[in-house]
């Protein structure tokens, strides 16, 4: 098939599994204990992986930027510098990448093997909408789990910032914090929690999808698999670019008047 045609086709797939999965949310039945199991496999099995993630994202940032700032003489800025990175930008990105790998997989994974397995079919048989019951708690659980896990990326991340610059180049502990508060605004933190909750929506959308489409047997689980982390992520660092530039002529305007 022709990449264009077939980049098409995929949107639109994916557009009707999004409506087909939301379209049912308000009648019964709801599957909420579902969401629930997924909510505490999304968020708190991620939260480990993030919280590393986080902290040394901060702590690297902290190690190349210090240097570059004194020589300036604004390292007392270092805190702003690294709150101001991790909250606009390195903070939703990264928590996105690794949620995509972690949970993006193994939805992928899990929907294949049911669509090989022909539980699936199975489902449809028995009156069961797969749609309702497999893709809409998944991707509500992400849609609502990836800001909170942003957050804490964040907070970890300016703790391993502060970490670093107090015990490695001697920055008081105090000055790092009130960089952090001076240099934050709220439309940096809205900003920052409204990539995630698109980026929820993607990568939910896009594994439940590359799940439901496995052909080829087991191998084609795999195949399916290492697609759907593949899209994930470029799909979030393309539309982190959009995001980021449609945000700041919507916060910037708000600002200005």
């Amino acid at each position: 098939m022709n990449p264009l045609k077939k980049f098409i086709y995929e949107l639109q797939e994916i557009t009707f599994l999004i409506f087909y999965a939301f379209s049912g949310l308000f009648s019964k039945p709801r599957y909420l204990s579902e969401s629930v199991k997924q909510m505490d496999l999304i968020g708190v099995g991620s939260l480990p992986i993030i919280i590393l993630t986080g902290f040394f994202t901060g702590g690297v940032l902290t190690l190349q930027s210090y240097p570059t700032l004194e020589y300036y003489g604004g390292q007392s800025q270092t805190g702003q510098l690294v709150a101001f990175t991790l909250i606009r930008e390195l903070g939703p990105v990264l928590s996105a990448l690794m949620v995509s790998g972690r949970i993006g997989s193994a939805i992928s994974a899990e929907l294949g093997s049911m669509v090989v397995s022909q539980q699936i079919d199975a489902m449809r048989a028995l009156g069961t909408d797969p749609y309702k019951k497999l893709v809409a708690p998944r991707i509500i659980a992400l849609i609502l789990m990836l800001p909170l896990l942003t957050v804490a990326a964040d907070v970890f991340g300016i703790l391993g910032g502060g970490v670093v610059a107090n015990n490695l180049f001697g920055l008081d502990y105090n000055v790092f914090l009130t960089s952090v508060r001076n240099g934050i605004t709220v439309e940096d933190i809205i900003g920052g929690v409204i990539k995630p909750l698109a980026f929820g929506l993607i990568i939910g959308s896009i594994s439940c999808y590359k799940g439901l489409s496995t052909t080829g047997g087991t191998v084609g689980v795999g195949r399916s698999t290492t697609n759907a982390v593949v899209l994930s992520s470029i799909v979030v660092i393309i539309i982190d670019f959009f995001l980021s530039r449609g945000l700041q002529h919507i916060l910037d305007a708000q600002t200005i008047s």
